[in-house]
């Protein structure tokens, strides 16, 4: 149990046409329940940490305590880019935490297997991060021009969590904060400084819900993986 869980939820859901896409039902319980839940159940995360807006605190507090959540520890409000919430959820980490998992907490189909085989190859490189290959032929585009054609299989589409030894993550802060970068993706930061990230490699079904379509592919997701269980 090396490891601290970062859920941040701090999004202000402009895309959800303003409602709250982590207090959506899921399951038997939300989506912030579910990704809280897939994270207690992992056995190297010692602590969760969340990341939401002020006017979400209550539901997520009550949320935890009807699912018995033990391992999460603190509560804190997001800043004004993702960047700024994760720090703050930085400064609630436990002095022992070795390894830091920051998530998303509108993935809430994220498997404990996969969170613990992410932190896994984190161990190993520094970092990692879960991801899936891309399916699709991508182009690069300038003024509405194709000016190139990746090669398919070099291409991953990129998850959470993304997990980080703590000095690596917090080098890789400190340099974004000296020269004020600010990142919508972990990984850059330490990417910046050099760190090597490995792709842990996961499945589609570990979506990030941003659209009223997502929810309800989650939904359809969760009713096949029941059905199959």
């Amino acid at each position: 149990m090396d490891t601290s869980a970062i859920i941040v939820c701090a999004g202000n859901a402009t895309r959800m046409q303003g409602v709250n896409k982590i207090l959506l039902p899921l399951g038997d319980t939300n989506v912030i329940g579910m990704s809280m839940r897939a994270f207690e159940a992992c056995p190297s995360v010692a602590e969760i940490i969340l990341v939401c807006r002020d006017c979400d605190r209550q539901e997520i507090e009550q949320t935890a305590e009807r699912l018995g959540i033990q391992k999460l520890t603190a509560i804190t409000i997001g800043g004004h880019t993702r960047q700024e919430s994760v720090q703050n959820g930085l400064r609630k980490l436990s002095r022992s935490t070795e390894y830091v998992a920051i998530h998303d907490g509108a993935r809430p189909l994220v498997k404990p297997e996969q969170i613990e085989r992410t932190i896994h190859d984190a161990r190993v490189f520094g970092g990692a991060t879960l991801g899936a290959p891309v399916k699709d032929t991508i182009k690069a585009v300038s003024d509405g021009l194709i000016t190139d054609t990746p090669p398919r299989h070099t291409l991953y589409l990129t998850q959470t969590p993304q997990v980080f030894r703590r000095r690596l993550y917090f080098e890789g802060v400190d340099f974004a904060l000296e020269h004020g970068l600010d990142f919508t993706d972990d990984c850059q930061l330490v990417e910046a400084i050099g760190g090597k990230v490995y792709m842990t490699v996961g499945d589609y079904t570990n979506i990030k819900i941003t659209t009223p379509e997502d929810a309800a592919i989650a939904q359809a997701i969760l009713k096949q993986q029941e059905e199959q269980a």
